[in-house]
C-alpha cells in the first residue's frame, strides 16, 4: 500500500469518527481526557525511553541546544501534559453553545451555536507536548484529528499516541478519532495538504519553513500559526528594575519558544544606564546581544546588529537590540518588523500604554508583562492548539473555542417567502 492509501485511509476514518463525534457527550468527552492524562503519566517511563531515542539522533545529527530542549521530555514536562489534558476536560463544553438568538418580524426564530470543525489536521515538528494538547482540544471540541509530528520525535510521539487513543477509545471515543501519521516520508504532507474531501482545516505548528510551505501549496483551509518575532520596548520613565526582569525573562526562560522575545527596543534617553546593565545581566545568562550603531557606542563590546536581525526568529540565547526615540518610533519598528505575534511595553505612562496597545498589529499586547505569557494555559484555556497570527478565523492563543465553526438554528411555523 503507497503513501497515498495509506493517507486516504487514515483520513476517511477520521471522517467517520468526526460524524460519530457529533453525538458524544461532553460527560463522555471529560471522562475519556481524564483517562488519557491518567495514562500518560502511568506510561511516563516508557514515554522517557523513546524520546531518549529521540535525543540520541537529534544529538547525532548536531542539532543546537535549545531545539533539543523542545525535543525533550521528562517527568515534569510529562505531568504538565496530563494537567493540560486535565484542564481542557474542567473547561465548559463548547459544543452546543449559543451565542447569538433573535425573532424576527415575521416570527421566524434564529439561534446561532457552536459546532465541531469537523476534521482538523495538524501538522507539527519537534515538540511531543503538542500530540497530547491537539488530541485533547480537538477530542473536547467535537473533532477528529490527523495528527502529523516531525521526524525528529517520531519515538515519543508513537508511544505517547498509542497510549492517548487506547485510553480514549476504551473511555466512550469513536474509534479513528485520533489519528497518528506514524510515517516520516514527507509526501504525506503534501498529501494532507490536499485532502480537501476529508479534511475542514489544516493547522500548521513550527518554524517559518514549514508554516510558508503549508500557506503556499494547501488546497485545504490553512490557520496560519505563528513564527514569533516578538519586541519588547523600555520607555522613557519605566521602571528600569522592572524592566530588566522582563526582558531575561522574555528572552532567556525558554529561548526556543514562540513567545520568547528577539527584540528589545530601548528608548534613548534610559539606554545610558539600562543598557549596560542589560549587557551585564545577558551575557551572564549566556545570551548574545546583537546592537545598533547608537547601541554600540554605549556598549562597545556587543556584536553589530545587522538588517536581517530585525526580522529574525533565533529561537536560541540570541538577541537584537535597537535604540528608539519615542513611543511612537518603537511602535513603527515593531509594525515593520514583527510576526503579529506578541509585543510588550514596559511603562509608567498611561497615554503610552493605551497607544502602544491601540496601535501595535499583533495577537497578544502587553503592558509591563512578558510575552512569554502568550500560552493557552497561561491564558485559561487549559492547552492551545497554536498561536494564530491571521486575523480570520481565530486569532492569539487558540483554545476549544477557535476549535468550533458556528451553524444557525432556524425554526419556523409554516414560514414561506
Amino acid at each position: 500500500m503507497d503513501i497515498r492509501e495509506q493517507m486516504i485511509l487514515k483520513a476517511e476514518a477520521a471522517k467517520r469518527a468526526a460524524d460519530a463525534m457529533t453525538m458524544v457527550s461532553t460527560v463522555v468527552k471529560n471522562k475519556a481526557l481524564l483517562a488519557m492524562a491518567d495514562r500518560l503519566e502511568a506510561e511516563s517511563s516508557r514515554i522517557i525511553e523513546a524520546n531518549k531515542a529521540d535525543l540520541e539522533n537529534a544529538v547525532a545529527k548536531g542539532v543546537r541546544k535549545s531545539y533539543m530542549d523542545r525535543l525533550m521530555l521528562d517527568k515534569k514536562r510529562i505531568a504538565g501534559m496530563a494537567d493540560g489534558l486535565r484542564q481542557t476536560a474542567s473547561l465548559p463544553d463548547p459544543v452546543g453553545e449559543g451565542d447569538y438568538e433573535t425573532v424576527r418580524p415575521n416570527g421566524l426564530e434564529i439561534r446561532r451555536i457552536h459546532v465541531p470543525l469537523g476534521v482538523v489536521g495538524i501538522i507539527y515538528e519537534a515538540r511531543p507536548n503538542v500530540t497530547s494538547d491537539a488530541a485533547g482540544l480537538c477530542l473536547k471540541a467535537g473533532n477528529a484529528v490527523i495528527l502529523r509530528g516531525g521526524s525528529e520525535a517520531i519515538c515519543s510521539n508513537k508511544v505517547i499516541i498509542g497510549i492517548l487513543q487506547e485510553a480514549a477509545y476504551s473511555n466512550g471515543i469513536p474509534e479513528g478519532t485520533i489519528q497518528f501519521v506514524d510515517f516520516t516520508d514527507r509526501e504525506a504532507v503534501n498529501i494532507m495538504l490536499r485532502l480537501n474531501d476529508y479534511l475542514d482545516v489544516i493547522i500548521p505548528r513550527g518554524g517559518a519553513g514549514l508554516i510558508k510551505t503549508v500557506v503556499e501549496n494547501s488546497s485545504v483551509p490553512v490557520i496560519e500559526t505563528g513564527t514569533g518575532v516578538c519586541h519588547t520596548y523600555v520607555d522613557e520613565g519605566a521602571d528600569l528594575d522592572m524592566a530588566l526582569e522582563i526582558a531575561v525573562n522574555a528572552k532567556v526562560s525558554r529561548p526556543s519558544v514562540c513567545n520568547a522575545m528577539e527584540t528589545l527596543l530601548i528608548n534613548s534617553k534610559e539606554a545610558p544606564g539600562f543598557l549596560p546593565l542589560l549587557m551585564e545581566r545577558m551575557t551572564a545568562e549566556g545570551c548574545e546581544l546583537r546592537g545598533c550603531s547608537r547601541c554600540l557606542e554605549l556598549v562597545p563590546d556587543m556584536k553589530p546588529a545587522e538588517e536581517l536581525d530585525w526580522s529574525t526568529e533565533y529561537g536560541d540565547l540570541i538577541l537584537s537590540v535597537k535604540l528608539v526615540d519615542d513611543v511612537n518610533s518603537a511602535i513603527e519598528h515593531i509594525n515593520r518588523y514583527n510576526t503579529g505575534h506578541s509585543e510588550a511595553i514596559i511603562t509608567n505612562n498611561v497615554r503610552n500604554a493605551h497607544l502602544f496597545q491601540r496601535r501595535v498589529n499583533a495577537s497578544s499586547v502587553y503592558v509591563n508583562a512578558s510575552t512569554r505569557f502568550t500560552d493557552g494555559c497561561e491564558f485559561g484555556f487549559g492547552a492551545e492548539i497554536g498561536i494564530s497570527t491571521q486575523k480570520l478565523h481565530a486569532r492569539g492563543p487558540m483554545g476549544l473555542m477557535a476549535l468550533t465553526s458556528t451553524k444557525y438554528l432556524v425554526y419556523g411555523e409554516g414560514h414561506i417567502r
